[in-house]
């Protein structure tokens, strides 16, 4: 059973037993401001299973798309993946732990089809000191549902991680009790990490065995619990039936909530028996792909195909729940995704803009199943390719610098020249320092950060010198106005010439004013040249970019400026350049705040207006614009 009919099935499981499948939720959290991805299928849902009624009752089943940035740096083993999809079904004070166990040890085995001998599980082994007992009605289930089976399922108590590492199975074992380490939920951890007033609870995880043969060295005896890879976690059921007190005690819950994840990817591994779950229907397609366009083999390029496969699929359903490539939060994550892909791309000799082939191959995959990735299917496929083109320039500047540098090894001040020069991302560049085995200095840390530093107080007296103001706040729509301002200021000396110089400007999150010289009124037609000017430069996508250079030297540069001598001994300059165009449209100085690409100005359709033009003072006019 391939990865879509597990997905399918396990939906039309559970709707048969009275759930209500609900849609997933965007991997950007809606109401949640505490956290930057959707990171599992019960996190949208944590409102319900703390008390609130949901509207759709209190048994519910989905297919949740999630994103874990924290586990970028993993990517590359058998297992990890930074996106992937979390089978989940709750029940709201409804069903317990007999249904629970059974429906989901019936799916496993009667739905998937997986071998029971290969499944193992384990519970909480309970806490004395906090007054918690052994789940032993959890493990009993179990006991039955296997015995059910024909299979011996002898339960044991293990403790610890380390404690498994140390003893290992012995025949007959099937059922582990470990401690709150392995076995207890809460939002907060462990169970003194409990916080107060918060149901919690033991939970009961569900391994699948891939054999001794996966089992490393170095991570002592097999176990479920072990991280050696003989053993995956593919499932976890999560019973709420305690709540801690103000003095550290735990009393039960009247209402018990049921809360379960398994990983999709993970059970579809184990329904082809292999420990790779990028061989599985959701990713190996991109792979075949990638063995195509390079002409390597997944076999001896692993790591690289499985780093692409994984982020390219992360990057292509950010795009489709609307994150845009940026310098900020879940658009920066976007961004490192796509340049570490294509990073890895170099690996496999693609040098060349590769997006535009494997992103379709994505987009297919989940077309059937997520109508929505069909639907925007273009525009991410756009997105993406856009961001490829403007890396791809700056990756092989970087790698390049970075080459000539490598030879006695990379300090802090090199790996600052490298970002701030030559726009190449220090991630990048102590990633490459390691897989070339390139040697960093033991301060790099401290000398790239009091760079950073002294960038940021240059930066602020730049700001202070050049950049008056004329925000009323610094909101979206002001950062809008005022990259609309540098447009408007070129767009005018394009058409009225290089003497047109800005007088003043004025910001709210409704418009913007802008002061310049000029003699006299301007025509209608000269104002409609301006505005369809600096409509041309938005629908461009122009790259909005920044560098710091001394002041003779941005002057030297051309860089366009009207505050005479008011500007500190550094100033930002800012670039804003089509792809593929020689010579950017604008070259300003300016301390304010920018867009990272014009079409950021046209966000639901808008355009850029000419409102009005009107006399400011003698030789001073004033236009006011807006974008609507």
């Amino acid at each position: 059973m391939n990865a879509q009919q597990i997905r399918n099935e396990y939906l039309k499981f559970f709707k048969e037993r009275g759930h209500e499948i609900i849609p997933r939720a965007k991997l950007v959290p809606q109401d949640d401001p505490t956290t930057l991805f959707t990171g599992s299928g019960m996190q949208p849902l944590l409102p319900f299973l703390l008390g609130a009624q949901h509207p759709n009752g209190d048994r519910l089943a989905n297919s949740q798309t999630c994103l874990r940035s924290q586990d970028i740096e993993d990517v590359g083993d058998n297992r990890h993946t930074t996106f992937f999809e979390m089978l989940g079904n709750w029940s709201m004070g409804d069903y317990f732990k007999e249904q629970q166990i059974r429906w989901f040890f019936e799916f496993l085995t009667d739905i998937v089809g997986l071998d029971p001998n290969k499944i193992y599980v384990t519970a909480f082994i309970g806490d004395e000191k906090h007054g918690i007992p052994r789940d032993d009605e959890a493990a009993n289930i179990w006991q039955k549902v296997f015995e059910e089976k024909g299979i011996e399922a002898q339960i044991v108590e293990v403790g610890s991680q380390a404690d498994g590492d140390k003893r290992g199975i012995k025949p007959g074992e099937r059922i582990f009790f470990y401690d709150d380490g392995e076995n207890w939920w809460s939002r907060g951890g462990g169970l003194d990490k409990t916080p107060i007033g918060d149901p919690c609870g033991p939970d009961s995880e569900v391994f699948y065995d891939f054999g001794p043969q996966n089992h490393a060295d170095g991570y002592g005896l097999a176990h479920p619990a072990s991280d050696s890879g003989q053993f995956m976690e593919i499932g976890n059921q999560v019973f709420m039936q305690y709540r801690r007190l103000d003095d550290g005690s735990f009393e039960p819950l009247a209402k018990k909530n049921v809360d379960f994840g398994g990983g999709l990817e993970r059970i579809a591994a184990a329904s082809i028996d292999s420990p790779d779950v990028f061989k599985i229907s959701i990713l190996l397609p991109i792979i075949e792909k990638l063995q195509t366009i390079s002409g390597k083999k997944y076999e001896s390029h692993t790591e690289s195909m499985r780093v692409i496969a994984d982020h390219l699929r992360a990057a292509t359903f950010l795009a489709v729940d609307g994150v845009a490539p940026s310098n900020k939060e879940q658009g920066y994550v976007m961004r490192r995704l796509l340049r570490r892909a294509i990073r890895f791309a170099f690996d496999l000799g693609i040098e060349q803009n590769f997006l535009e082939e494997i992103v379709p191959v994505i987009a297919d995959i989940y077309t059937e199943d997520y109508p929505e990735v069909k639907e925007k299917r273009a525009d991410v496929i756009a997105v993406l390719v856009k961001e490829e083109k403007v890396f791809r320039q700056t990756l092989r500047k970087g790698l390049r610098e970075l080459e000539k540098m490598k030879a006695n090894g990379l300090t802090g001040n090199e790996l600052f020249t490298l970002y701030d020069t030559f726009g190449f991302p220090v991630e990048l560049s102590t990633e490459e320092a390691f897989r070339q085995e390139i040697k960093l200095s033991s301060d790099w840390r401290q000398e790239f950060d009091e760079k950073m530093n002294e960038q940021k107080q240059r930066s602020k007296t730049a700001s202070q010198g050049v950049f008056k103001g004329g925000l009323d706040g610094q909101t979206e729509a002001t950062t809008r106005y005022h990259t609309s301002a540098h447009l408007l200021g070129q767009a005018m000396r394009i058409v009225l010439g290089e003497s047109t110089a800005q007088k003043g400007c004025n910001i709210n999150e409704e418009r913007l004013r802008f002061d310049f010289s000029y003699p006299e009124k301007v025509p209608a037609d000269k104002l409609k040249q301006i505005e369809d000017i600096v409509n041309e430069q938005i629908a461009k996508d122009l790259v909005v970019s920044f560098n710091e250079y001394p002041i003779a030297e941005a002057r030297a540069m051309g860089a366009y400026g009207e505050f005479g001598d008011k500007y500190g001994e550094f100033v930002k300059v800012y670039r804003m350049q089509a792809e593929g165009e020689e010579n950017p449209f604008s070259l300003e100085i300016c301390g304010g705040p920018h867009v990272d690409r014009t079409s950021e100005l046209s966000t639901g359709g808008k355009k850029f207006k000419i409102t009005k033009e009107e006399s400011s003072s003698a030789g001073v006019r004033r236009i006011k614009a807006i974008l609507a």
